[in-house]
Order: structure tokens, then sequence, then C-alpha cells
């Protein structure tokens, strides 16, 4: 039975932290294991909004730490699924720190996730597909089948030569 689409806006996920002592390194900087923790919470979340099931986390694309964020920081993590595949989804994350006294906000990370969603019995079952709204999203939603491509070669559940969506970004003849 084919399942409703649903819009990316439905999974859309907000979670705010306050860095703590207990939270940073010896820099009294946000250790990179927390923020991934919190990561991981929030775009959990939302993947179990887009499909109303339990989920597991499947992979990590990169995470690129641009800024680092304080102790005292608020830190506003936002996830939302970018597109689905059959039994997986892919969701953005995007960090942003803010210092309150000064309210100086930095776009401090952004990262990929991927996770499968289960049934009652654990195995990987099927999810609504995403149907991109604004112009972002059906960027995003576009760049998601490339991105799959890739952890896929990297996994090496892919061959190189399978990933056409890849190859039409480099112009590469099969």
């Amino acid at each position: 039975m084919a399942q409703k689409k649903k819009y990316p806006r439905e999974s859309l996920v907000s979670m705010t932290e306050l860095v703590l002592p207990n939270d940073t390194n010896t820099l009294s900087n946000l250790m990179g294991g927390r923020l991934m923790h919190w990561m991981d919470i929030v775009s959990a979340i939302a993947a179990q909004k887009h499909s109303n099931r339990v989920v597991v986390t499947a992979s990590v694309d990169n995470i690129s730490f641009r800024s680092p964020i304080q102790l005292g920081n608020v830190v506003t993590l936002k996830a939302k699924v970018t597109r689905a595949f059959n039994t997986s989804m892919e969701v953005k994350i995007d960090v942003e720190a803010q210092d309150i006294p000064s309210n100086k906000k930095i776009d401090s990370n952004m990262a990929y996730f991927t996770f499968v969603a289960l049934d009652k019995d654990g195995r990987p079952t099927q999810v609504p597909e995403v149907e991109p709204e604004t112009e972002d999203e059906k960027i995003q939603f576009d760049g998601a089948l490339r991105r799959r491509q890739l952890r896929l070669i990297l996994a090496q559940r892919m061959n190189p030569k399978d990933a056409n969506e890849l190859k039409s970004i480099f112009d590469i003849q099969s």
C-alpha cells in the first residue's frame, strides 16, 4: 500500500541546549562528541516524525565544525527530512550558536544523517516519500540522491560505475 507523501516541514524539529561546563573541553569549547550526540537526537526525532516509526542511525556524513561553540552559548539544532529512499531517510541538521549577552549568532555546524525505519519486529520498513515545497527543499531533495550514492560507494555497497547521479556531476561517460 502506497503511503501518503509528506512535506519536509512536517518533520521539522528544533532543539535548544545551553552549553554547560560538563559539555566542554579544556578550552571551554563544546566537545564535538556532545554536539554529535545532540545532532543524533534531533535528527532521529525528525526521522521518526516523518516515518511514524522507530528509527536507527544508519550513517553520519561529514560533520563540518565551522566555528567553536563556547561555554555559556545557547545552541539551536534544526533538523528535517530532505528525502526518503524506500526504508531510509536523509535528515539535514543545521546548528546555530548564540552568545546571549552580545546577541552574536554563528552558523557553527551542518551535517546529514541517514536513518532506517523499523517495523514492530525490528525489520526495515517502507517510509513515506518526501514532497519538497520550497526552492531550497527542492535543491536538498535533488542533492540527496548524489549524497546517497556517495555514501553507498564509501560503504562499498555500490559500484562507482553504477553511480549515475554522481557521473552526471563530472560529465563522465559510461
